[in-house]
């Protein structure tokens, strides 16, 4: 087995389908299908969520909130996500338990590192929703917390590319895909993969992110079988 344990960053806005907003609850079938199968090889998988299909902080800042209320909203939107996915999850016949960084049972348990873990090796897929509890802190930066956090093996970034490009390829038709990228090379070269703050997070704690295409099915489960040419690695 290649991973023994990972965190899964999934995208808010990949939630959306081609509706535009809100939760695609076909798009949500896929993800808890093809989750519910990389559990069913043995890997312990940690989820982190974001919320930009409902509500972004920093477009709420744009457009007159106050950022700090801004956050908390955006917070928010991530634990809706959360509680969809498990409910999807659970509905495939697999055990999902969503702990939340802010104290909100009987929503969700209190997020603590002792009980993710625990509940990761009891063979639960643990959804942190929340972020990381804290205004402006994106869930980048929380999915990188908690990869380092729970001790994962890697953090894979799921978003609608195959990977990290030179340029953004739905705009550029001649950007070139990276197999794999130093934290470096992608400071030096000023690529957006995730905000300064996340990506510090993993440089300095050695924690390898994979960027891949989650919209597409099967790819989850390509990546954990270490076929190559599925998403871009990230190290040191």
């Amino acid at each position: 087995m290649r991973y023994k344990r990972i965190l899964l960053k999934l995208s808010g806005e990949s939630l959306m389908g081609h509706q535009g907003y809100g939760i695609d609850t076909d798009r949500l079938k896929e993800y808890a299908q093809q989750i519910k199968r990389a559990t069913e090889t043995g890997v312990q998988i940690g989820i982190v969520i974001g919320g930009g299909n409902i509500f972004r902080g920093l477009q709420g800042a744009a457009k007159g909130f106050d950022r700090y209320r801004g956050d908390q909203m955006g917070m928010l939107a991530t634990v809706i996500n959360s509680l969809a996915l498990q409910q999807a999850l659970q509905s495939e016949g697999c055990k999902a338990s969503v702990l939340t960084a802010i104290r909100m049972e009987p929503i969700g348990e209190l997020y603590s590192k002792p009980r993710a873990v625990e509940l990761l090796e009891l063979g639960y897929v643990v959804i942190m929703a929340g972020g990381t509890g804290n205004p402006y802190f994106t869930t980048d930066t929380g999915s990188s917390l908690r990869a380092v956090e729970i001790e994962a093996d890697v953090m894979m970034k799921g978003t609608r590319v195959d990977g990290i490009y030179t340029a953004d390829p739905e705009k550029d038709p001649n950007a070139e895909r990276f197999e794999d990228i130093t934290y470096d090379e992608i400071y030096k070269r000023g690529l957006k993969v995730m905000d300064m703050t996340a990506t510090a997070m993993c440089k300095e704690n050695n924690m390898p992110i994979m960027v891949f295409n989650m919209d597409k099915v099967g790819n989850l489960q390509k990546i954990l079988d270490g076929e190559k040419g599925m998403g871009t690695e990230v190290h040191n």
